[in-house]
């Protein structure tokens, strides 16, 4: 069964390229992002572990702890980060969860339940090992997004929408399309009118059901 928004993520003990570590523990009380990649040594998942190593003072602003997962072993994790650091230009400091046995891969409905891996797989063969789950400390699924192969996911959109989901949660609001930090939020439909002036001020009202207003800073 598919992982659902604000479920409870699966809780787990793995190998790492940092050690042991128990996931929800791990996680504590901060926000995560567990993002996922069918095997080492591929070129399209460099050049992504790459783009989140170099953004590692946005996690840590964000109080957000990143971490990987690849069905290769812990030695070859820490083979690839020295050319993942050669090719992204940051140092890895996040660890890489060596899922061999297909555990984590299963648990968060990436692969069947039933599927196992041949003699001297290649990337096909765990290709649709290739997701992002943003976590709250709450330790509940808050955004999924799974990727094809081929086609390099946009960190700079996981960030977006990291800001995206705080700013729902801590100020009781929802966001529109396309939205960054500092735009205008929406109002949700079950706040009144009364209750929006006193909670947020000022409001522009597009449609009965459509308001919106700007976060007091």
């Amino acid at each position: 069964m598919a992982l659902r928004i604000n479920e409870t993520v699966p809780d787990f003990t793995a190998e790492t390229s940092q050690g042991t570590i128990k996931f929800h523990d791990w996680i504590g009380d901060s926000w995560a992002i567990l993002f996922s990649h069918p095997k080492d040594y591929t070129p399209v998942c460099t050049t992504e572990f790459g783009a989140v190593a170099r953004l590692a003072d946005e996690w840590a602003k964000r109080g957000t702890k990143v971490i990987g997962v690849s069905v290769d072993g812990v030695e070859d994790h820490k083979g690839w980060i020295k050319d993942i650091e050669t090719a992204g230009g940051a140092g890895v400091g996040f660890p890489i969860i060596a899922d061999t046995d297909l555990a984590v891969s299963k648990a968060f409905d990436m692969l069947p339940a039933e599927y196992y891996l041949p003699d001297n797989p290649t990337p096909a063969d765990s290709q649709t090992v290739r997701s992002v789950f943003i976590i709250g400390p709450d330790k509940k699924l808050k955004l999924s997004m799974t990727y094809p192969m081929t086609v390099g996911r946009n960190f700079a959109e996981v960030v977006r929408a990291l800001d995206a989901l705080q700013t729902t949660v801590k100020a009781g609001v929802a966001t529109p399309a396309d939205w960054n930090v500092g735009q205008d939020v929406i109002i949700p439909t079950a706040v009144s009118d009364e209750e929006a002036k006193t909670k947020f001020g000022e409001f522009e009202t597009v449609l009965p059901y459509l308001r919106k207003t700007k976060l007091k800073a």
